[in-house]
């Protein structure tokens, strides 16, 4: 369906002027900006800008510069030029478009939109610059935004409401979309929906602009699909999911779009019996090391070694030191530094990767803020 912008005026009005960061914490020469997403329940809260090292991992706090309630999503266009954020809140939701100032980090907004659903959770952008893709997670929705040439949010939404429920009737009561993001080639989106235990595949017709279902995963009954993310050869992708502490490997059919799985293993010791909830995922950009997170009382990051030739994965140990209920984390664009939103921390954590071992050391670079959920480096920044 579409829904008009002014249905934005009407239901929320979640965004202000950002606030002047304080430009004076900035390293010298630092050519990484940082964003941070929360979700405090304060919009005083919103975004935070950081200046990252990429020589030393330092970080530089540049303050809080947006105004938003719950951003607890953000992605970058691909020219670096626009952040985008969600404010998930109820009963509907917001998609912001920022101009960034690279040299600053200051966030002007441009405009807004309805998310199309309430509570969304997650963002992200076409490699076109073209389309914005947004996860409803109470609405039980995707959506698609276009976008102007100079990353604003055009009038107009398509919303394609998921159906279907799962076994688990605290979590899964319905559906509970979590994750949206094109896949490898922009041809295809993946749509992770914790409530229906399934990944949705959309074709992206750029010319009419609009999504159209084509195929769908199922995972294990309970699974809790939550987040998605691909190897840098584009003929596999990996699959978290929340509610069991498991990560399954996927090939991609590059013709169809569809899904098959390879295996599933767990995230969590073969000892392990207390309570979990896996959250992010990521490849390392050398495509040798798979990352998951886990919160609850084995708070940590598992490693897996991937198996470039088959997309299957082997067990490689946990990290535990450091690691505080993680939401969500980031490779630095080198892939030397990993940074983890550890939200119940109240901090942005600087871990050092070893490419060759995938082991991670803790570092004393840190930057504090209110239950940081997501870290964005900004596309090209200098």
């Amino acid at each position: 369906m579409r829904v008009a912008a002014l249905l934005m005026l009407a239901l929320l009005a979640v965004a202000c002027q950002p606030a002047v960061p304080d430009p004076s914490p900035a390293v010298e020469g630092d050519p990484q900006l940082v964003f941070v997403g929360t979700a405090s329940g304060e919009a005083a809260n919103g975004i935070h800008a950081l200046r990252f090292d990429p020589a030393t991992g330092a970080l530089a706090s540049l303050g809080q510069v947006a105004e938003v309630l719950n951003p607890s999503f953000l992605a970058s266009s691909p020219d670096g030029g626009t952040l985008y954020a969600v404010s998930e809140a109820a009963p509907m939701g917001a998609v912001l478009a920022y101009a960034v100032d690279a040299a600053t980090g200051t966030l002007t907004l441009r405009n807004q939109q309805a998310s199309g659903g309430a509570h969304p959770a997650h963002v992200s952008v076409h490699p076109s610059g073209d389309w914005v893709f947004v996860a409803n997670y109470s609405g039980g929705s995707v959506a698609l935004l276009s976008t102007e040439k100079e990353g604003a949010l055009r009038d107009g939404i398509e919303v394609l409401p998921h159906r279907g429920s799962g076994p688990n009737l605290e979590r899964q009561e319905g559906p509970h979309a979590h994750f949206i993001h094109p896949g490898p080639d922009g041809r295809y989106l993946y749509a992770a929906d914790l409530g229906t235990d399934r990944v949705w595949v959309y074709f992206l017709s750029e010319e009419k602009g609009s999504l159209t279902p084509v195929d769908s995963f199922v995972t294990d009954p309970g699974a809790g699909p939550r987040h998605l993310d691909f190897h840098p050869n584009g003929r596999y992708a990996y699959l978290v999911n929340e509610l069991i502490g498991t990560v399954t490997a996927l090939a991609i059919d590059a013709e169809t779009g569809g899904l098959t799985a390879l295996q599933t293993l767990s995230t969590l010791p073969t000892d392990f019996d207390g309570y979990n909830k896996s959250a992010d995922i990521h490849v390392h950009p050398n495509g040798r090391w798979l990352y998951v997170s886990n919160r609850g009382d084995f708070d940590s990051l598992a490693r897996f070694a991937i198996d470039p030739a088959t997309g299957q994965l082997s067990p490689a140990g946990h990290h535990q030191a450091g690691i505080h209920w993680p939401r969500h984390f980031a490779f630095d664009p080198a892939g030397a530094f990993l940074l983890v939103a550890n939200r119940r921390a109240n901090e942005v954590r600087v871990f050092a990767v070893n490419p060759e071992t995938g082991h991670l050391t803790p570092t004393e670079h840190r930057a504090t803020m209110t239950e940081p959920t997501n870290v964005t480096f900004l596309v090209g920044s200098k």
